[in-house]
């Protein structure tokens, strides 16, 4: 097994679509959601939901997500990390990196209630389980992913 580095995760996940996003209701129990995700050069995973889901009132109570993808071509990447919905500046920055991946978007953001949640790692998995695949952890300090 061999080591991924940051700048092979970094093209990986940015090649992704779709995540799991996990986190965890008032009560205490597991709540999932499939988003569509795109991520910054600064390893952000940034995604749109409506403000009114009970995923968008999960995140503003409990920040805390874990978000899964990759599992469809023998590799799984697994991110745990704090979501927060930018402003200003950041919100356009975010923003300008979700459209360049969802065209669409823009249309979407007319909506009435969308939001964007942008998650900064803490840490990241990667697991290549293909034959001689790559593996590797990575720590984020909450400096270097602002």
């Amino acid at each position: 097994m061999s080591s991924v580095t940051h700048d092979q995760l970094l093209r990986f996940l940015q090649a992704q679509r779709l995540g799991v996003v996990a986190s965890i209701s008032p009560a205490g129990d597991p709540q999932s959601a499939v988003v569509g995700i795109a991520v910054t050069d600064m390893m952000e995973i940034v995604f749109d939901t409506l403000s009114t889901t009970r995923k968008c009132e999960n995140l503003r109570r409990l920040p805390k997500v874990s978000i899964v993808t990759g599992w469809d071509q023998e590799i799984t990447v697994q991110c745990d990390g704090v979501a927060d919905e930018p402003s200003g500046a950041e919100l356009e920055r975010i923003k300008a990196c979700y459209f360049g991946v969802y065209p669409d978007g823009v249309e979407r953001q007319r909506w009435e209630g969308i939001t964007y949640f942008r998650v900064r790692p803490a840490w990241i998995r990667y697991s290549d389980f293909s034959p001689g695949g790559a593996m590797g952890e990575f720590v984020f300090s909450p400096s270097a992913s602002r």
